[in-house]
C-alpha cells in the first residue's frame, strides 16, 4: 500500500461540552455553515427508528478525497497533493490510507473513555459514495452518459465535529487540540435564505415507457437472468435559492433516522433516507435492508389495514427474503465464519409517507478485515440493485434512461474507533446548477404488477415532491 502524500501533525483529541439554548436544534446551528463547501450534516430528524440518538455536524475538512470517472484526487486546504487512478488503487483504499494516518496522529488517551466510546464518529472520515462508485469495483456497461457534477466519492477527513445527544439534550464539540472552539451561540444568528421550485416536476419515463421497461424486466426474470431487479424513475425540476432551506422544509414532514445533507462544490445532496446500509461498531456488523412498501393514510383503520396488508403479502416477503440472502452472502465474506444471523425478519417500520418491511442482519467482523473493505465488498447495497447483483445492475443500466449518481449510493462515516455507519440514499435529491433531481424505485419480481409498482414510486415521494412544488405525472 502506498504511503500517504500528506503528514498530519500530532495532536490530542478534546471533547468539549457546549452550552446551547434548550430549544436549539442541530439544524439551527448548522445553518451558519450549510452553504460552505464540504459542510456535512447527519441528522436523526427526531426519529426513534434504528436507535437514533445523535446528530453530527461537520465542516472544513483537513483533507478532501474525491473520485470521478476512475480518478481519485486528494486535496488539502490549499492544493492537490495526490492523484491516482482506480487501476492503481481503488477509491476507498485511498481513503483508508489517509484515515489510518489521521488516526495514528491523534492521541485520544486523555479524554473520558466512557464518553469517547459512547459518541459516534467523534472525528474522522465522512461523506458520500454514489451508486456509480460501483463502476470502480465491478465491470459494468456505460450506456448512459455521466451528466452530473456530483463526485462518485467525496470523503473528507474532519478534525472537528459538533455532536448533539438528542436523548440527553447534551452537546459536545469534538476536536483536536489544534482546532479552536467556535462560539456556537453566534452561529444561531444566521438567517434562512429563500427557496422556490420554478417548474412542475417531470419524470424521465412516461407511464407507457415505465410499463414497457417493466415488461423487459419481466422477460429477463422469466429467462432466469435475475430473481429481482430494482427499477427506478427520475423526477426533475428547476429551482432557485437555497437547497439548505429546501432540506429544512423536507425534514419537517419526513422524520427519518438517516437524514443527511452535504454540499460538494456545485452539488448539494439532500437525503431523507429511512434505510441503514452497513453499520460496524465494536466489531459487530449490522445491515437493515428495506423491501416492501405500502402508503400511509390519515384514517387510522385504513392505515392499519395498509400495514397489515404489507406484512401478510407473500410477494413482498419473497422480495425481502431474496435481498436478505444476497446481503448475508455479501457480509459473510468479511465476517467470522458462522456469525451471520437474522435476528429480525419482516419487521414493520412506519414513516410519515409509507410503511416499510425491514429485516435486520448481523455478524461479527473478521479479524483480517477492515470496515472499509466490508463496505466496498457490499457496495452498492443489494436492496437497491437486485439479485444477482451484477446482472441486475447491467439491466438497470440498459433500461433506466439516466444514471443514478447519488441515488442508491450512501452517506457514511468512519471515526477514530473504526466505527462505521452508512445509509442507502433512497428518498434523496441532488441539486446542481439550478436543476433538482429526485428518484423513486422498487424491486421488481416475477409476479410484480406494473400499475402497482408505478404507483408505489409516487407513494415513496409523496412527502417530498409535493412539499417542494407541483407534480406532473
Amino acid at each position: 500500500m502506498p504511503q500517504p502524500s500528506f503528514s498530519f501533525a500530532p495532536a490530542a483529541l478534546c471533547i468539549t461540552p457546549v452550552e446551547l439554548p434548550a430549544n436549539a436544534t442541530i439544524q439551527d446551528v448548522f445553518q451558519s455553515v450549510a452553504e460552505d463547501n464540504w459542510s456535512l450534516l447527519y441528522d436523526s430528524s427526531n426519529s426513534t427508528q434504528s436507535n437514533s440518538r445523535y446528530d453530527i455536524a461537520l465542516w472544513a475538512p483537513l483533507l478532501r478525497i474525491s473520485s470521478k470517472n476512475g480518478t481519485t484526487s486528494v486535496h488539502n486546504q490549499s492544493s492537490c497533493i495526490e492523484t491516482i487512478t482506480t487501476a492503481e488503487e481503488r477509491p476507498l483504499a485511498t481513503a483508508r490510507r489517509y484515515l489510518t494516518a489521521f488516526q495514528q496522529s491523534t492521541d485520544y488517551s486523555a479524554v473520558d473513555q466512557t464518553l469517547f466510546n459512547r459518541l459516534p464518529l467523534v472525528v474522522g472520515l465522512a461523506g458520500i459514495c454514489s451508486y456509480d462508485l460501483g463502476r470502480d469495483y465491478e465491470t459494468l456497461p456505460a450506456v448512459n452518459p455521466n451528466e452530473y457534477q456530483c463526485p462518485d466519492m467525496a470523503l473528507g477527513i474532519y478534525a472537528q465535529a459538533l455532536i448533539h445527544d438528542v436523548t440527553e439534550g447534551r452537546w459536545y464539540f469534538c476536536h483536536r487540540n489544534d482546532v479552536p472552539v467556535p462560539d456556537f451561540n453566534q452561529w444561531l444568528q444566521q438567517s434562512a435564505l429563500p427557496f422556490a421550485v420554478k417548474e412542475s416536476w417531470q419524470s424521465n419515463l412516461s407511464r407507457d415507457q415505465y410499463v414497457s421497461a417493466l415488461a423487459a424486466v419481466h422477460n429477463y426474470l422469466v429467462a432466469g437472468d435475475c430473481y429481482q431487479v430494482n427499477f427506478a424513475q427520475r423526477f426533475n425540476t428547476r429551482y432557485e435559492g437555497s437547497l439548505w432551506t429546501a432540506y429544512r422544509t423536507l425534514t419537517r414532514t419526513n422524520r427519518v433516522p438517516f437524514s443527511a445533507y452535504m454540499r460538494v462544490d456545485d452539488s448539494h445532496i439532500l437525503s431523507l433516507s429511512p434505510e441503514r446500509f452497513i453499520q460496524c461498531r465494536d466489531g459487530i456488523i449490522e445491515t437493515k435492508p428495506i423491501k416492501g412498501t405500502r402508503p400511509r393514510f390519515d384514517d387510522p383503520q385504513q392505515d392499519k389495514a395498509s400495514a397489515e396488508n404489507l406484512l401478510s403479502a407473500e410477494k413482498d416477503r419473497a422480495e425481502n427474503l431474496m435481498i436478505v440472502d444476497l446481503l448475508r452472502n455479501d457480509i459473510s465474506k468479511h465476517s467470522v465464519p458462522g456469525s451471520v444471523q437474522v435476528p429480525e425478519l419482516f419487521k414493520l417500520e412506519s414513516y410519515p409517507a409509507v410503511h416499510h418491511m425491514v429485516t435486520k442482519i448481523t455478524s461479527r467482523l473478521a479479524p483480517h478485515s477492515h470496515p472499509l473493505d466490508l463496505l466496498a465488498g457490499c457496495f452498492p447495497g443489494g436492496s437497491i440493485t437486485g439479485a444477482p447483483k451484477i446482472r441486475a445492475m447491467e439491466i438497470i443500466e440498459e433500461l433506466e434512461p439516466n444514471r443514478r449518481s447519488i441515488y442508491c449510493g450512501s452517506f457514511l462515516y468512519l471515526g477514530l474507533k473504526n466505527d462505521l455507519d452508512s445509509s442507502i440514499c433512497i428518498r434523496t435529491l441532488l441539486g446542481e446548477h439550478n436543476a433538482l433531481y429526485c428518484w423513486a424505485g422498487g424491486g421488481i419480481v416475477l409476479d410484480s404488477d406494473a400499475a402497482e409498482e408505478y404507483q408505489e414510486t409516487f407513494d415513496k415521494v409523496a412527502r417530498i415532491l409535493p412539499v417542494l412544488g407541483s407534480v406532473r405525472e
